[in-house]
């Protein structure tokens, strides 16, 4: 048998990129910082995003069914530190700057690249829901580093400078 804490510990160093998650819709907009997002096929396009159940935004991701994944960039630490934190959901949308794009979600302006998405299918696995996500649209930016989370703590990865070996 497997402990809980041995499964995190080896979880912990997988590196992950940071992503915030947002939702709008009859039920508010809320959002979450979250690192299990991952792709699951380019035809159709489609994410798949895991989230607590005793999450206090839970609910209202269930009855929006939308979602925004915002990959961070290098410069979004306080973003992600604010959406993971205990701030109301209004508070932490005063960190950065917000706009929809076709589902109505909230996509954070300067992310590394944002979804946006249809919830279609939700599975229950254990403490979690996964839900498997519609990629409706895509905004890139310009930024070259990823801010990524390994072994309890933030990174970055991105544009190295290339040195040309003669």
């Amino acid at each position: 048998m497997i402990e809980a804490t041995d499964f995190r510990d080896g979880m912990s160093l997988l590196t992950t990129a940071v992503n915030v998650i947002t939702t709008e819709g009859s039920a508010g907009t809320h959002g979450f910082t979250a690192s299990a997002v991952c792709s699951v096929t380019d035809t159709p396009p489609t994410l798949l995003v895991c989230m607590n159940q005793t999450s206090r935004s839970h609910a209202h991701f269930i009855e929006n069914k939308t979602l925004s994944v915002n990959v961070l960039g290098a410069q979004h630490e306080s973003i992600s530190n604010a959406f993971a934190s205990k701030l109301s959901s209004q508070e932490r949308f005063e960190y950065g700057s917000w706009s929809p794009l076709k589902t109505g979600a909230p996509v954070l302006d300067d992310a590394l690249v944002s979804f946006d998405c249809e919830i279609e299918d939700i599975q229950q696995v254990g403490t979690h829901s996964v839900f498997m996500c519609r990629v409706v649209a895509i905004r890139q930016s310009e930024q070259e580093e990823s801010l990524v989370y390994f072994n309890r703590a933030y990174s970055r990865v991105g544009q190295v400078d290339q040195v040309e070996i003669a």
